[in-house]
């Protein structure tokens, strides 16, 4: 990978998300980019929270910890990766605005979603027909709710070519990691694993 700008990673958050769907990847891509410097030709990435809302930078996760984001949907950057965890979703599903804003973001270079994050990528209409998963509590209503979409319990991630689905929580670090591999390469990922003392399942 030639040497350039950062890879540019966006997280999307919103009140009730879980935090460890989203802390979890930006640990992940965090701790990678600090191996940037050392490794000669490769970008690594900035990480950016994003605010679900136009106008608030602050969100209240699941269980009370208090988010700032970098930026809003009004102000947020181009992306090469757009990650949208999971948590408590009803609000947020309901809201046009968000749903609209993923909608167009859907032509990113790389989406995933971690646990219930499936269902906003669904309800924008990012996800249609794919095999896809979620968390194991909530593989049945993301089946009955969206016919089209072949639920698997088969792996704790799926997806290619551009578009990723992931279980709950930590299946969003292993999903990351996979993706630090995809956008950099193996050895960094495997890297960025040790250095967080983490057992990484592929």
């Amino acid at each position: 990978m030639t040497t350039s700008s950062p890879l540019r990673v966006g997280i999307l958050v919103f009140d009730e998300v879980e935090v460890l769907d989203a802390c979890g990847p930006f640990e992940v891509f965090s701790v990678a980019s600090r191996f940037a410097g050392a490794e000669p030709g490769w970008r690594g990435f900035t990480v950016t929270l994003i605010a679900a809302s136009t106008t608030d930078h602050r969100v209240r996760a699941r269980g009370g910890l208090v988010l700032t984001a970098d930026s809003t949907l009004l102000d947020a950057p181009e992306l090469d990766l757009l990650i949208v965890p999971g948590g408590v979703t009803t609000e947020v599903e309901r809201d046009r605005v968000v749903v609209d804003w993923i909608a167009a973001r859907g032509g990113t270079p790389t989406l995933a979603s971690v646990c219930t994050g499936a269902f906003l990528l669904a309800e924008a209409g990012v996800l249609t027909d794919q095999e896809v998963t979620t968390h194991w509590e909530d593989q049945g209503d993301l089946a009955q709710r969206f016919p089209g979409l072949r639920v698997t319990d088969r792996a704790r991630w799926i997806g290619g070519d551009g578009l990723y689905t992931s279980a709950g929580i930590s299946a969003g670090l292993d999903l990351s990691l996979h993706l630090v591999g995809v956008l950099s390469d193996v050895v960094h990922a495997e890297r960025t694993a040790r250095q967080m003392d983490y057992a990484w399942r592929r």
